[in-house]
């Protein structure tokens, strides 16, 4: 079963998480939620579902500003070349749709078939920022307990420096 926000943050008040969420309108990419991220501290995010052709599946949660050369991403992280994933694969391993693609739909892949790799530009800001299963809400939490609810979620911290590309 797909986690909701409310099932989210009693996932957050279970491992002790603290978390503060920001209700808004919807937003789909960087560019709309800029006046918003303006208004909330932290480092804010964009999220990409990726996909090779050999069926690795990819989630990277960036700094928003961060520049990812997805034509040159497969040769920093070791996969095939990478395209975004289909929207009925999201659904179906992370429980979300595009635009709501957030680090926190990890804990929908409980197969653990989504390799998880986080922007090094993103854990420079504390707190960090991701939309909490849907993107009409904004959800902080600290640097520390980001890393603590990867790994429960049985995926690993994977930190990339992306300016390596």
């Amino acid at each position: 079963m797909t986690a909701s926000p409310d099932d989210l943050f009693a996932y957050l008040d279970e491992l002790g998480i603290a978390h503060t969420t920001h209700w808004h309108e919807p937003t789909f990419t960087v560019e709309e939620g800029r006046e918003l991220k303006a208004s909330l501290p932290g480092g804010h995010t964009k999220n990409l579902f990726l996909k090779d052709k050999d069926g690795a599946i990819v989630l990277i949660a960036a700094e928003a500003h961060s520049q990812l050369k997805l034509n040159q991403l497969h040769k920093l992280i070791g996969t095939k070349r990478l395209s975004f994933g289909p929207a009925e694969l999201m659904q179906d391993l992370l429980g979300v749709q595009p635009g709501s693609v957030t680090a926190f739909a990890l804990m929908n892949d409980r197969a653990g078939r989504v390799r998880f790799l986080v922007d090094a530009a993103l854990m420079e800001h504390e707190p960090v920022n991701f939309h909490p299963m849907t993107n009409t809400g904004t959800t902080a939490i600290s640097r520390e307990d980001f890393r603590k609810f990867v790994e429960a979620t049985g995926h690993e911290f994977e930190l990339v420096d992306f300016t390596d590309l």
